[in-house]
């Protein structure tokens, strides 16, 4: 099953965590990932789906009315019945990232995109209590679900806590199959500081995320390890602002809340460059100045210098 990385349960799989924040530096997160001007170019269109595998989503908050969002059929709703419940908070958050207005306090990546709610956590928990969970099983149904239901993209803001044989060959069948349909998986590598790797971050589709600073250092409870540093990013995950429930507006950090920022990089990018194949995005995303990396610790997002490769300029950042 899933659990938050934050925690450690056996056999779940959950949110990969949301982290308290007390960041005091005022960096914006999308200035230290290049995201800035590559939002003035587009806010997305709805024609660009980002498969949302979270916690349900407060679809009634006011800097989520004008979004495309539509919910992709499961055995939960997409819309929180519960605002106090940690699925809710965690959907939600996640969700303001990539589509709240432009306006809001959210780092609102590409409002202009669909985002497709397929929630896997239930609201039975609050958000001072345990974290939500869901199977192997339940996520790779997921997965396909959103692939089905026309994603380019998806957002998977979960972590492996311990795997199990079965549940990983079904989660990798899965990903076998984004792979095969060009649908590029964005995965929080978890936030238990642990360095190794699960189903999800060792698959060679996935691009794993793990969360840094303000100053663009990994934080000591990102998870690491060579899949990790070889193919995944480096994404703020301290001192972000995102939509919560009952008219907040939490600042938190860890995996979950990084994993978006790349995941918003490469739908902006699939609106500018609507030809490019999903290797060619996640290439031009994932490749940095070191050809052939060896470390555990992967780099930072450059969402610019990724633009850059498209239209042939060359960064100088």
């Amino acid at each position: 099953m899933f659990v938050p990385s934050s925690t450690a349960q056996a056999n779940v799989f959950g949110p990969s965590g949301l982290q308290p924040s007390n960041a005091r530096t005022k960096v914006n997160p999308l200035d230290l990932v290049g995201l800035s001007p590559l939002m003035q170019l587009t806010s997305g269109r709805s024609s660009v789906a980002i498969g949302l595998i979270d916690g349900p989503v407060s679809t009634n908050h006011s800097d989520l009315a004008n979004a495309n969002i539509r919910e992709v059929a499961g055995t939960l709703a997409g819309s929180c019945t519960r605002a106090n419940s940690a699925a809710c908070m965690h959907g939600t958050f996640v969700a303001g990232i990539l589509s709240a207005k432009r306006s809001s306090t959210a780092p609102a990546i590409c409002p202009g995109c669909t985002l497709l709610v397929r929630p896997i956590f239930t609201e039975n928990s609050s958000a001072n209590g345990r974290m939500p969970s869901a199977t192997p099983d339940e996520l790779a149904a997921a997965i396909v679900e959103c692939i089905e239901s026309g994603a380019c993209v998806i957002n998977l803001s979960a972590a492996l806590a311990q795997p199990s044989a079965k549940g990983e060959r079904k989660l990798e069948q899965a990903l076998d199959h984004s792979a095969k349909r060009g649908v590029v998986v964005v995965a929080a590598a978890g936030n238990q500081g642990r360095v190794g790797s699960s189903a999800i971050t060792r698959h060679p589709w996935v691009i794993p995320v793990i969360a840094c600073d303000l100053n663009g250092r990994p934080i000591n409870y990102s998870n690491l390890g060579h899949s990790i540093g070889r193919r995944g990013l480096s994404a703020p995950g301290e001192g972000v602002t995102s939509l919560g429930t009952n008219g907040q507006a939490p600042t938190f950090g860890g995996t979950s809340a990084a994993a978006p920022f790349v995941t918003g990089t490469i739908a902006l990018l699939r609106t500018l460059f609507p030809d490019a194949t999903a290797a060619a995005l996640k290439l031009a995303v994932t490749t940095s100045r070191e050809s052939n990396r060896v470390t555990i610790v992967p780099p930072l997002l450059n969402a610019w210098r990724a633009y850059e490769r498209f239209v042939g300029g060359s960064s100088t950042s």
